[in-house]
């Protein structure tokens, strides 16, 4: 949800018990290599999964809180079972069409929580890259979005581009910090 540009992006993954799936874990800890060959093996074990997005515009008029919230809610919706019961990452859950449950690190925890988490970020940094292609000044390819150093350089000498989140402060400064040296 940190990224100053892009959508968020959610994900819902049903698995067999037990899962056969080698090397959940939280997508932070996975290369993105690990991350690739596993959504791929996601894609084809899980009973159901699902991605679900909050586009750049809802995630400023709602806050990423929120947003992130209907990216959940869009990714439960695609599923085709419908789960009973739902184990979301993070300290809340949204409302849902099933009982929820959140876990906090439940991506380092739960092996259903694991791979919506790798399904998620493989989807998300595949946009971004595809974004730099559009967008080549900002290197969203390198950062996919977050607040690195080379981030904040290019939106202070290019301002924002339609991909960036203006609601978030660092972005706003830096579209100020642009307009005062006009």
């Amino acid at each position: 949800m940190g990224p100053l540009a892009g959508p968020v992006v959610a994900a819902a993954v049903i698995l067999d018990r037990p899962c056969m799936i080698r090397g959940l874990k939280d997508s932070k800890q996975l290369s993105a290599r690990q991350r690739q060959t596993l959504a791929e093996e996601i894609k084809t074990q899980a009973l159901s999964w699902s991605l679900g997005r909050a586009e750049v515009e809802e995630v400023d008029a709602l806050n990423v809180l929120k947003a992130a919230w209907l990216a959940m809610q869009r990714a439960v919706a695609g599923l085709l079972m419908v789960p009973h019961y739902a184990l979301v990452d993070g300290l809340h859950t949204p409302a849902l069409p099933c009982k929820a449950r959140a876990l906090v690190r439940g991506d380092a925890r739960i092996p259903a929580i694991s791979a919506a988490s790798i399904l998620a970020k493989v989807a998300r940094d595949a946009e971004m890259c595809a974004y730099d292609t559009i967008y080549p000044q900002y290197g969203f390819a390198a950062h996919k979005g977050y607040g690195t150093a080379r981030h904040m350089a290019a939106l202070r000498e290019h301002g924002a581009c339609a991909v960036h989140r203006t609601s978030f402060a660092p972005v706003r400064r830096a579209l100020e910090e642009k307009r005062s040296l006009a």
